[in-house]
């Protein structure tokens, strides 16, 4: 009698139970992102808020959920801390982006000023973590005043035309030039203040459209007002030095530290000679942060 082998089918393996995702685990991830959305809110001083980001860092699952809600939503993660909360920044085609055309035009009557407040927003920037060492430095705050701003970027046009003399270029370019370089020239021609009955800071002079760079900054959480000195005192927090960290490697930004105007921690700019003199291609529309279309 021949024997015949058991073909019947195995048993399938055992499967470790996996975790579900439930309607309620969806909106905590979804209430997280929103915490993320408002840059003034502090962990500390929201025990929801604390607890979320408690259940992120310990949780993966959750964590893989609350950024797939990032995502869906056109942002960028760029940490999740209790120092930043959920820091989160918006994708160039996010419903949340903030354009530097759409920017000017809200604070200005001549779109061509959005070039002037690009440059407004990249010098703070530039003032307030000019060395690679202070972003990587989780504890470094920078410190920024809107008249050393000002200061700044005229001293940078300063090295500019300098330079542009040196190489026989010409100095004296259209006022509507497109790009930056052409921002350049048109912010030392503008008026540092302006002039009213009451001595008021003209909106569009150049320490206005800084003054309303840092007070955007200061509404978006990623500046604190200090002082009025100077023309507004301001420090940086946590999440500007992430939004920074994550524009860094802009040409305009590059273009701007190399031409060796060294700003120190006070606010107050000084001018030093430049260690290299090959100049960058400007960006249009760069700006911090703002997307260029």
């Amino acid at each position: 009698m021949t024997e015949h082998a058991d073909w019947s089918e195995p048993e399938p393996a055992a499967t470790p139970a996996s975790t579900a995702v439930t309607p309620a685990d969806a909106a905590d991830a979804a209430r997280l992102v929103a915490f993320g959305l408002q840059p003034k809110l502090q962990p500390a001083r929201d025990q929801e808020y604390a607890e979320l980001l408690r259940r992120y860092r310990e949780d993966p699952p959750f964590a893989r959920l609350a950024d797939a809600v990032a995502t869906g939503l056109g942002l960028i993660v760029l940490e999740v801390s209790p120092r930043a909360g959920m820091a989160v920044t918006a994708a160039e085609d996010s419903v949340f982006a903030v354009r530097m055309g759409d920017y000017a035009r809200r604070t200005s009557a001549d779109g061509g000023d959005r070039f002037l407040h690009g440059l407004a927003h990249l010098a703070v920037a530039a003032m307030a973590f000019p060395r690679p060492e202070d972003l990587a430095d989780d504890g470094y705050i920078g410190r920024v005043t809107v008249n050393g701003v000002d200061a700044f970027v005229r001293q940078a046009c300063h090295r500019l035309e300098e330079r542009a003399a040196e190489q026989g270029e010409n100095t004296d370019p259209a006022t509507d030039a497109p790009g930056l370089e052409a921002a350049w020239r048109i912010w030392s021609r503008r008026s540092s203040t302006g002039a009213t009955k009451d001595a008021r800071r003209l909106a569009g002079s150049t320490t206005g459209i800084v003054a309303k760079a840092v007070s955007f900054l200061t509404d978006s959480g990623f500046l604190q007002r200090t002082g009025d000195d100077n023309g507004g005192t301001y420090r940086t927090t946590a999440r500007y030095q992430l939004q920074v960290r994550d524009m860094a490697g802009s040409a305009a930004m590059a273009e701007l530290l190399g031409l060796g105007v060294v700003p120190v921690t006070d606010g107050t700019p000084t001018l030093l000679p430049p260690e290299d003199g090959d100049a960058l291609d400007l960006v249009a529309d760069a700006g911090l942060p703002f997307h260029s279309a």
